[in-house]
């Protein structure tokens, strides 16, 4: 994310701010400026008397303003981070006080995760005078893969689109889980390799054959025969692939398809950018859309919906994830 690197390279130059207000529903660019600030600002020597770590679950507004407004021992500032600041939501506007009016030796870094700060109060508009707010929200579906791409290239390999792509159905948009991943392929294989869907079947465990990316694909080309072998795979590997991520992932699908009917420009550019899916996936959804007409594609959500329930124990108690991967497919087909 361009902000988080443009606050990142801020700091490095030196630039600081009295405030970093770090909000949204993604933590990891919230933990990444906050871990550099806490690791970049002050000196070794300076962190002992000159750096503390809050959490909101702990303390109050008080503490927290207690705190920042000291003075720094033998060091120009003092770094104040408030982790878990969430759990101050209630009282989280009582900081105006003092985001009028901070402590210019004191870095105050407030981790508000999973929650939104009100751009139309006070302390919105007191922070962004003097300090920094910035929103980490959720990364898109479809932005995952590039994601991905260009995080591998950081690490010192390349990820095709492919592999990225197979790395984003099964790890979903959690950007730490993937992160953490990546960093499991880097230890473990050489500096500046290409990482293939074998790489990730051997150091991550995802099967490069038999996932959701690979059945998605099958359906769209009517392919029985690769879809059941999958779905048996699913089967006898139940925690690996659980029915709740293939039919969400189903559904998405064919609720796209449904788009791809409505439209009246069916070009790749225009398809992507309708359907807010990866350019990767066209020929899949055009190829799919061929095979599916409309009423059949209703029909099918209709059958993603009633398996949806089923596989949550609406209707049906006895049913085990084999029985109803098998129902789904012979409802599709």
């Amino acid at each position: 994310m361009d902000e988080a690197l443009q606050i990142v390279s801020d700091i490095r130059k030196g630039i600081l701010k009295p405030i970093y207000f770090l909000y949204g529903e993604e933590p990891y660019y919230i933990d990444k400026i906050s871990d550099y600030i806490a690791s970049k600002v002050l000196t070794e020597e300076e962190k002992g008397f000159n750096q503390m770590v809050l959490y909101g679950k702990d303390v109050t507004i008080d503490d927290i303003v207690g705190n920042a407004k000291r003075y720094p021992m033998m060091s120009e500032k003092q770094v104040v981070i408030v982790k878990e600041a969430q759990h101050l939501s209630r009282t989280i506007e009582s900081l105006v006080s003092y985001a009028k009016n901070p402590q210019v030796t004191t870095v105050l870094v407030i981790c508000y995760k999973y929650k939104k700060l009100d751009k139309r109060k006070p302390l919105y508009k007191a922070i962004k005078k003097d300090g920094v707010v910035f929103e980490s929200p959720v990364l898109r579906d479809y932005k995952i893969p590039a994601w991905i791409q260009n995080a591998g290239k950081n690490a010192g390999f390349s990820i095709p689109q492919k592999s990225a792509m197979l790395l984003a159905e099964h790890l979903g948009t959690d950007l730490g889980r993937i992160v953490s991943e990546l960093n499991k392929l880097k230890l473990m294989l050489p500096q500046g390799i290409e990482i293939t869907p074998s790489h990730i079947e051997e150091h991550i465990g995802i099967s490069k054959d038999y996932n959701n990316f690979e059945l998605k694909k099958a359906i769209g080309e009517r392919n029985v025969l690769k879809a059941t072998k999958i779905v048996t795979y699913f089967a006898q590997n139940p925690k690996d692939n659980p029915f709740v991520l293939t039919i969400t992932l189903l559904n998405m699908f064919f609720t796209q398809l449904l788009q791809y009917h409505g439209l009246k420009d069916h070009t790749p550019k225009n398809v992507a950018t309708t359907l807010r899916i990866n350019p990767y996936f066209v020929d899949e959804i055009q190829t799919a859309a061929k095979n599916f007409p409309m009423r059949k594609v209703s029909q099918v959500i209709s059958h993603l919906r009633e398996m949806d329930l089923k596989g949550k124990g609406v209707g049906s108690t006895n049913m085990n994830q084999a029985d109803l991967l098998k129902e789904l497919i012979v409802k599709i087909f």
